[in-house]
């Protein structure tokens, strides 16, 4: 069933956001040692009841108020950032239950000097998913910038990294992601879209090279590799890898974040990520009913789709 724009690009941050639901029970878990998930549990680190949402969505929420509410503000994004980190502010239980070193070290330092634009780490080392499993409002709300203007795409999406992700694997993994989940939402078709061959890959290189890694993942690194080298790590390059690697050759959005999160580890971003995929190719009307209806607090949810799914019809 052919689905509109709309429903694919609300279905970018639903996908997301159930991704992350799934995940969450098997979190820091190792392949192999937990009962395979087949829907949303209660558990996990952080004791979550089932279809409970951690940082993933709290931060894309976040973003997309941001952006609905104020236009492209780095430094209000990030200080979006430090009300969920400090208040628990667009949190699923009303606390910060959950935040990555590198993004609490980075919102430390924003909270000090009100820079957006240096507060994120730019070294190697520093080379977490969390700016890649916050992505999908860039994309929903700026999917009319593809495939004209992607310049102006491929800016934005590495400028959402920087406030907590500054290192060259980050920014150029948003670049990557933000290009395609645009091309998706914009009913471009999956097996062109992830083809290595694909010219606006080409064209994004062209704006700026990708870091190499990232680039291996690009030219589809993910189609030639299984687990164990298919990883659901926190470090982005494998964990973008092993969200395309879920997604790519599945028939269902279900199969497709249950591939992801049943990687473990970090089960909640690699099924975040795979989610945003999802959700942009197959459309929120194609996430099962049972998953839809399950979501905790999608209060919060719907005013976030409110301010950042674009109408603009280009």
């Amino acid at each position: 069933m052919k689905v509109g724009r709309l429903d694919r690009g609300r279905g970018t941050l639903i996908g997301l956001a159930v991704g992350d639901a799934l995940g969450a029970a098997v979190e820091f878990k190792s392949p192999g040692t937990f009962v395979l998930v087949t829907g949303y549990r209660n558990g996990g680190p952080h004791r979550l009841e089932a279809g409970e949402w951690t940082d993933d969505t709290s931060m894309a929420l976040a973003l997309a108020d941001s952006i609905g509410t104020v236009g492209w503000d780095l430094n209000d994004q990030a200080n979006r950032y430090v009300q969920w980190w400090k208040t628990g502010t667009y949190s699923v239980n009303g606390r910060c239950f959950d935040i990555g070193n590198t993004t609490r070290a980075a919102l430390s330092k924003f909270a000090a000097k009100r820079n957006a634009l240096t507060s994120g780490d730019r070294s190697e080392d520093a080379s977490g998913n969390g700016s890649i499993m916050r992505l999908a409002p860039v994309p929903m709300r700026f999917a009319h910038l593809y495939p004209s203007k992607l310049d102006e795409l491929s800016r934005l999406a590495e400028e959402s990294s920087l406030p907590t992700h500054a290192s060259d694997p980050c920014v150029s993994a948003c670049r990557y992601l933000a290009t395609v989940l645009a091309a998706l939402i914009q009913g471009e078709d999956r097996g062109k879209v992830l083809s290595a061959t694909w010219k606006p890959l080409q064209q994004i290189n062209d704006i700026k090279p990708l870091h190499p890694l990232i680039q291996e993942v690009a030219l589809g690194s993910f189609q030639r590799r299984q687990p164990p080298a298919i990883q659901g790590s926190g470090w982005v390059v494998k964990s973008l890898e092993a969200a395309l690697w879920a997604f790519h050759d599945v028939e269902t959005f279900e199969e497709a974040v249950l591939k992801a999160v049943n990687l473990g580890d970090d089960a909640d971003t690699t099924g975040a990520v795979c989610g945003q995929l999802a959700g942009a190719y197959w459309g929120e009307s194609s996430i099962p009913k049972s998953l839809r209806s399950g979501l905790a607090r999608k209060d919060l949810l719907e005013n976030a789709l409110a301010k950042c799914v674009s109408t603009n019809p280009n």
